[in-house]
């Protein structure tokens, strides 16, 4: 496994590489910030479900739960498409 790498380390490594290579790490680095953003929902969705005493999850609930992460996801990618 690779050792973590300080902030500093990674701008030296940055002011390295020729102009026409920042391009391709900012990409790289929106799509990472894309990835990250869309599993913290689901990570606080995940905690707060294990949290949840089991004996009070009926049908009922569990289908209202499952009914609002569809209609945020549609929202979201609605969003998205403008």
């Amino acid at each position: 496994m690779n050792a973590p790498i300080t902030v500093e380390a990674l701008l030296a490594k940055l002011k390295m590489l020729p102009p026409e290579r920042l391009g391709q790490v900012a990409d790289f680095v929106e799509f990472l910030a894309t990835q990250e953003q869309r599993r913290q929902p689901g990570e606080e969705l995940r905690a707060m479900w294990a949290r949840m005493p089991q004996e009070e999850l009926t049908d009922e609930i569990e289908q209202e739960i499952v009914a609002e992460v569809r209609a945020f996801r549609a929202e979201r990618r609605q969003r998205g498409a403008t």
